[in-house]
């Protein structure tokens, strides 16, 4: 499974994306924790110090924010999901 970075979480992972085994049933939680296990850089700016994911972060599954979509981190993902992490992102004046 095809998992894509943006902006300053491409920085920190140091790519743009990265290819991650999937598994029957895999969870979005459980796929976090194969991202952070792949790129363990990438833990500080995705997780906050209690382990939880960061406020700013959003995970997009198919183009939809995670936040919006049944079950959450629960959610459980299918092998042609295509999954993006954005951190949010402003500016202007």
């Amino acid at each position: 499974m095809k998992v894509s970075f943006y902006a300053s979480l491409r920085q920190a992972a140091g790519q743009k994306s990265i290819e991650v085994p999937y598994a029957n049933g895999l969870t979005v939680a459980e796929l976090l924790r194969e991202i952070l296990q792949a790129v363990p850089l990438l833990e500080r700016e995705i997780m906050d110090d209690d382990g939880q994911l960061h406020e700013h972060i959003h995970i997009l599954v198919n183009g939809r924010d995670l936040r919006y979509l049944q079950g959450g981190l629960d959610k459980t993902l299918a092998e042609e999901d295509q999954v993006s992490l954005f951190p949010a992102i402003s500016g202007g004046v």
